[in-house]
């Protein structure tokens, strides 16, 4: 992997800022301890964490990523069409009228589509699209993983209001019995654990956030595990999906799982960081069109062009992109990284020079794909090849 701000600067030295980089010795490396965590056990590959059709071929391509998991139908709809993966599941319930009467129409989508529901207003919505004696649409039902320990009580993602085992039953009776749905997976994801460190804080907030973490992922295994041996009494499932980047130890150990998916561990944004019992490298930089630095305010700050690039989320520093080489910048407190200018501070400003170039990480993986057309493929100090992005490609699920 390429260790220094000039090794960057080498393989990208004929291509003008802002542009965007993938180093495909971290991307690989990030790939393995994926599959070496996983134990043995599929990885789904989740696309709204990659946003790049050839990254996300790449991964597919080895042994142990098995399908996709795309946050939109029509994302789903156009790599089922263009023959990315015979397997995907939409993590998120539609409302997409367009989208579905795509995937009805096409059989080759129908085949490997299936979309995501909670409840039978979501089978009411598509039968609205698509009129009564539309063809088979595969569902996958999702069961809510976050932890309630007591009453008005909750830790995790407000995702789906089936939440214990008798729910689960309830609304999988009503889909097998429903003409034009077939129930072929289960999902839960466990938020409070895939998509929040334990080691990011300091040491009592982390112990709080390791014991939280501990007895949620116990509570879920029983429950889940009560879920799914519930729902297979009515329904022959092929795919029972958990986890996230963050939880693939905890939700690979429970036996009714049979997938788990991941994908910010491919790139290692900013915010998985601060995990304890796994350290990715970071894959994903971009350099802003401040590298060419573009001001010298002062002898201790440099001014980058653009850089607003804030990751969803609770808004705060956490969202914030991070300068990372030179080593030794810092965002200002004050000023942060704005639309189209963003100062940095630290003793390696001092050395910056007008058309110097600053890298920089993002705090969440694939909302990168969407500033950048293309993503360059770095091996080394040189480009292997450049690929478009979601964005690149004129795509734009939202």
């Amino acid at each position: 992997m390429t260790t220094s701000a000039h090794g960057y600067d080498l393989a990208t030295k004929d291509l003008d800022p802002p542009l965007a980089i993938v180093d495909l010795d971290a991307f690989d490396a990030n790939t393995d301890d994926l599959l070496r965590r996983a134990a043995g056990k599929p990885i789904r590959v989740v696309s709204k964490s990659v946003r790049c059709r050839a990254l996300l071929e790449r991964a597919l391509a080895r042994d142990g990523f098995e399908g996709l998991m795309c946050y939109s139908l029509a994302e789903a709809v156009w790599h089922a069409e263009l023959g990315t993966s015979d397997d995907i599941v939409v993590a998120y319930p539609t409302a997409d009228h367009e989208a579905l009467r795509r995937l009805a129409a096409s059989e080759r989508a129908r085949a490997a589509v299936t979309i995501m529901v909670d409840s039978t207003e979501h089978l009411d919505l598509v039968d609205a699209a698509l009129g009564h004696g539309h063809p088979d649409i595969r569902v996958c039902l999702e069961l809510d993983a976050s932890w309630r320990p007591l009453p008005g009580v909750h830790v995790g993602t407000r995702r789906s209001p089936v939440f214990t085992p008798g729910q689960a039953v309830t609304v999988a009776r009503r889909i097998v019995t429903r003409p034009g749905f077939q129930l072929v997976g289960m999902m839960a994801y466990e938020g409070q654990i895939a998509g929040l460190g334990d080691a990011a804080g300091k040491g009592l907030q982390n112990r709080v956030i390791g014991w939280m973490q501990r007895r949620s992922a116990a509570e879920l295994a029983r429950r889940r595990g009560a879920a799914v041996r519930a729902v297979r009494e009515v329904a022959d499932l092929e795919f029972v999906n958990g986890g996230g980047t963050g939880s693939i130890e905890t939700t690979g150990a429970e036996d009714v799982v049979t997938e788990i998916a991941a994908g910010s561990g491919f790139l290692a944004p900013t915010l998985f960081d601060g995990y304890s019992h796994f350290q990715p490298r970071p894959a994903a930089l971009f350099a802003l069109f401040a590298l060419p630095v573009v001001r010298r305010p002062a002898k201790n700050v440099a001014t980058l062009y653009s850089g607003g690039y804030i990751a969803s989320g609770p808004t705060g520093p956490s969202r914030e992109p991070s300068p990372y080489l030179p080593e030794g910048l810092r965002l200002l407190g004050f000023e942060g990284a704005g639309e189209v200018q963003t100062p940095v501070t630290g003793e390696a400003a001092r050395t910056l020079r007008l058309g110097d170039r600053v890298w920089l990480r993002h705090a969440k993986a694939g909302e990168l794909a969407e500033r950048f057309l293309a993503y360059h493929l770095v091996r080394g100090s040189q480009v292997e090849r450049t690929v478009p992005t979601y964005r690149g490609e004129g795509q734009n699920f939202g």
